[in-house]
């Protein structure tokens, strides 16, 4: 049994589906920040099967909630301090991300003013399906 170590203050995201830890650490530009960040993937769940755990030794503000929604809104964050869970949140999946991918049509008005930000709305929230706010392509 891996045995990582507690976390005195920071945030744990938990549940996250198996395989899923090292994009959510692109996304969040985990690799950008001065403090610990353990990935554990595969750890064993009841829930789940299989899931990934990553341990960040920073405040809450570090984490775009946002894109962890976008990513997988299961996802479960608990804030340690003093290595005790002081608050627990349940993502949702926001209304609209900005930034986080582009859109792939040519066509698109983001394709000619590179300035422009790259902004996706929900427009189902059942599918979870986004659409570009400029072209309404589909994000897939």
């Amino acid at each position: 049994m891996l045995n990582v170590g507690s976390l005195k203050n920071g945030i744990v995201l938990d549940h996250i589906k198996a395989g899923k830890a090292m994009e959510i650490y692109k996304y969040l530009e985990l690799d950008k920040l001065d403090c610990q960040v353990a990935i554990i993937k595969n750890a064993s769940s009841n829930k789940l099967g299989k899931k990934d755990i990553i341990k960040i030794d920073a405040p809450i503000d570090v984490v775009d909630l946002d894109i962890l929604g976008f990513i997988d809104d299961n996802i479960t964050i608990s804030i340690i301090e003093n290595e005790n869970v002081v608050e627990k949140k349940k993502l949702t999946l926001p209304l609209t991300i900005k930034n986080v991918l582009r859109c792939k049509n040519p066509r698109c008005i983001t394709s000619i003013e590179q300035e422009l930000p790259h902004v996706f709305v929900l427009s189902d929230k059942e599918s979870k399906t986004y659409r570009c706010r400029y072209c309404d392509e589909k994000l897939i």
